[in-house]
């Protein structure tokens, strides 16, 4: 069962200061840091933006995200003490998946844009599972 795509009042965005610990030495963004920063977003998404907490889906409701796959363009550069917006949009939903489109920004120059599948799972099966009722409420009353 697809969804339609939401509409942009259902972005959800979150600013995101770039800190020392996500540089290299030449003062800019580690590529992969960009990812941690992206697994934030998801998890702020589904606390806040949702209402589902995401420690407890993972933790005694045991359903785990992992990724399956995943794009990233590296646009531009981000350095540290910036702040940059990072947004969530789902593309699609899946009976098992989520695709997420998500965007980090500044200063109205797209720095990196990535795609993200998802794929809920049983984490002591670490089979794939349908998605929760409560994730497909939430996900449609957005």
């Amino acid at each position: 069962m697809a969804a339609a795509a939401p509409s942009p009042a259902a972005r959800f965005e979150r600013d995101y200061r770039i800190r020392f610990s996500h540089c290299d030495p030449a003062g800019i963004v580690f590529f992969p840091q960009y990812l941690v920063l992206f697994n934030q977003l998801v998890e702020d998404w589904f606390t806040e933006g949702l209402g589902i907490s995401y420690a407890r889906l993972l933790g005694p409701r045991r359903i785990g995200l992992p990724i399956v796959r995943l794009e990233c363009d590296f646009r531009a550069i981000g350095r540290m003490g910036e702040t940059l917006t990072f947004g969530l949009a789902v593309e699609r939903v899946g009976g098992k998946s989520l695709t997420l489109a998500l965007e980090a920004s500044g200063d109205g120059v797209l720095r990196v844009a990535s795609r993200q599948v998802l794929v809920f799972t049983d984490l002591n099966t670490h089979r794939a599972i349908g998605l929760p009722e409560d994730v497909r409420a939430a996900l449609a009353a957005v």
